[in-house]
């Protein structure tokens, strides 16, 4: 009966210290994501469609594109459902997120910067796969920031994630733009 009751005492200590563990993962998982929430922060910047950027010559931040936007913007997928062919008349990078995902409010605001920095070199767009799951579907997107670069000729790449710091970040997206959606321009 002794042994049957350390034995009791362990189990008990063993899980004791294994719950905090649990806990603090299940902790960040849960804030890392924001929680699902469909409101927007009052601080968000506002959001452009296609078709209001249509209607301004000076905008010069990132488009959000619906389904039908980015048929008409960056590739006709019904049409030419086995092969690429890009339609943009500058190559663009498209931001694939959704509101509630922590590492997609970081690198909104660089995007917006980088939108910006090469306004009339490149487009940058923005699709939320809250509202237009077709378009991540399409795409196999299984996890977000997920980012499409669209060369004006040749095939798009596509990448996942951040940097570790929003400056590292901002970095890795203009090496990528660089290097590979300017690489033909001077």
């Amino acid at each position: 009966m002794i042994d049957n009751l350390n034995i009791f005492k362990l189990m008990i200590a063993n899980m004791k210290r294994m719950i905090f563990p649990i806990m603090g993962v299940l902790l960040i998982a849960v804030y890392g994501c924001g929680g699902k929430t469909t409101a927007r922060n009052s601080d968000s910047p506002e959001v452009y469609t296609a078709k209001d950027v249509e209607m301004s010559d000076d905008y010069k931040g990132a488009i959000h594109l619906t389904k039908e936007d980015f048929i008409h913007k960056v590739m006709d997928y019904e049409q030419n459902p086995t092969g690429w062919v890009f339609k943009g008349d500058k190559p663009c990078l498209v931001d694939f997120y959704a509101d509630w995902c922590a590492p997609c409010r970081i690198s909104s605001p660089i995007l917006e910067e980088l939108a910006n920095e090469y306004y009339g070199q490149i487009y940058v767009y923005k699709v939320d796969t809250e509202k237009e799951g077709e378009l991540a579907a399409i795409f196999g997107i299984e996890s977000i920031p997920a980012f499409l670069f669209c060369p004006s000729d040749g095939k798009p790449v596509m990448t996942a994630g951040i940097a570790r710091t929003p400056e590292e970040t901002k970095q890795m997206f203009r090496e990528q733009i660089e290097n590979y959606l300017l690489k033909n321009k001077s």
